[in-house]
């Protein structure tokens, strides 16, 4: 089997890179100086060359902030990029796992969001990602849509990192409360997005760690276990005004994620302090 990943240099591509490589499998993991999925003339002759399986594109515009006044880049990367990507696999017979995002939920809702809920962004950023949703579908072919949210991870920049670092340097830091999503460790997150693309049930997923938190939750779990002395201090989204809307609940629904491939992720804590476990023995 051969499989290709686009952004094979970020957080998440290096981890699914990493995750069937273990498994035995041929890997082409491509950085966006070999492959950049904007490219439909470069897109379509890379996938005729290689004749892969599984494309797993996780080349992707992620600067959430950024999009606001980078609009047309957001969505050439996030939206045109998976639809030439859907049409090379159609072409070469590969199935393709597209990586989309909580973001495309407005954040309004009391509960999880299930992978049929109406999506409705209020930034550019889901609003891209959703369009290579649509791009996706709508060239159709094999796919799996896998949302996912909050990945924290080796090799790339993430909120806990950014945590770690800031509770070395202050006593105090405060914290939003008022944002719930659900933590995704990229090493968690690429075994499962094997596991769904060896599945054959081809559709939309929500594929994250079990549980949810607030990123003041999450900042409290990190510096706790990290066994840091600075103080974590609840505040609202109001106090630290950014250029993009953020939704107050992006909390996701898995089902019907283990009836496919036998399990849920584990909890979002566990995989923080495993995350945390690993940095410590990297950083020896």
């Amino acid at each position: 089997m051969r499989v290709l990943v686009t952004g094979a240099r970020g957080m998440l591509g290096r981890q699914v890179a990493r995750e069937y490589q273990k498994r035995g499998v041929t890997v082409y993991p491509l950085a966006r100086q070999e492959l950049d999925i904007t490219n439909c003339e470069q897109v379509f002759s890379i996938l005729d060359k290689i004749g892969p399986n599984i494309v797993v594109n996780c080349a992707a515009y992620t600067d959430v902030d950024g999009a606001e006044q980078e609009k047309e880049k957001a969505f050439l990367m996030n939206g045109l990029g998976p639809r030439y990507l859907a049409l090379a696999c159609r072409r070469c017979g590969a199935a393709l796992v597209q990586i989309s995002t909580d973001y495309i939920f407005d954040g309004k809702a009391e509960g999880p969001y299930r992978i049929y809920d109406t999506p409705c962004p209020i930034n550019i950023y889901g609003a891209s990602k959703l369009f290579g949703e649509a791009s996706v579908r709508e060239i159709g072919g094999r796919f799996y849509i896998a949302r996912t949210s909050w990945l924290f991870g080796p090799n790339g920049k993430n909120f806990v990192d950014t945590i770690l670092s800031l509770a070395r340097e202050r006593d105090e830091l405060k914290v939003v409360n008022d944002q719930h999503g659900t933590p995704t460790y990229t090493v968690d997150l690429a075994g499962a997005l094997a596991d769904l693309a060896d599945s054959k049930a081809y559709g939309t997923y929500h594929v994250t760690n079990s549980g949810s938190a607030s990123w003041y939750e999450l900042a409290k779990t990190v510096v706790y276990a990290a066994g840091l002395n600075a103080s974590i201090a609840p505040c609202k989204t109001r106090e630290f005004p950014r250029p993009a809307a953020r939704p107050g609940n992006s909390v996701l629904d898995p089902f019907p994620l283990k009836q496919v491939i036998g399990y849920n992720l584990p909890g979002w804590e566990d995989a923080a302090r495993r995350y945390l476990k690993e940095k410590t023995v990297m950083e020896v």
